[in-house]
């Protein structure tokens, strides 16, 4: 009887600068897009650990994690403005037609908070050629400021049978 086994890639970074982010409802930071046609992963864990500044919460109390993806690696589920691909700022609706992905409850200041999550999950078990992720801050505090208090990464995986 075959077996069906996991077999995980490297832990890669994602590309997405978040020292300082500040709190916003719509303002936010999209990652680099992550190239799926090569590996042809059938799915992607990520990790996503941020870290609040210091300061009072307020407002959500939360960073609101989304996924963006490419059918055909050229156009992405956007809204009506904005650019995806890049590391860079994004500005999404308020009632948005992204993917949630995760919600980070940032409770306290100066603290560090983890999501992990499953990339196919998202899109009904299926990979998207290239995906990427929108990171939205509503703690009431800007993300802390060292780029290095914070973890983007993803794990490929690839199931087999034998």
């Amino acid at each position: 009887m075959p077996t069906t086994k996991i077999t995980y890639g490297t832990s890669t970074a994602i590309t997405c600068t978040l020292a300082s982010l500040a709190s916003s409802a719509t303002v936010g930071r999209c990652s680099t897009a992550v190239d799926n046609t090569s590996n042809l992963y059938d799915d992607a864990i990520v990790t996503l650990s941020v870290k609040s500044g210091s300061g009072t919460m307020a407002n959500d109390k939360a960073v609101y994690v989304y996924v963006y993806g490419s059918e055909d690696g050229t156009n992405y589920d956007i809204e009506e403005s904005g650019t995806l691909g890049s590391d860079a700022a994004y500005t999404i609706n308020s009632l948005t037609n992204h993917k949630l992905a995760a919600v980070l409850n940032a409770l306290t200041a100066s603290t560090t908070y983890t999501a992990v999550f499953s990339v196919a999950q998202v899109y009904g078990g299926v990979m998207p050629r290239k995906w990427g992720l929108i990171i939205v801050n509503y703690c009431g505090v800007a993300l802390d400021g060292t780029e290095g208090n914070h973890i983007k990464s993803y794990t490929g995986i690839t199931y087999t049978t034998a």
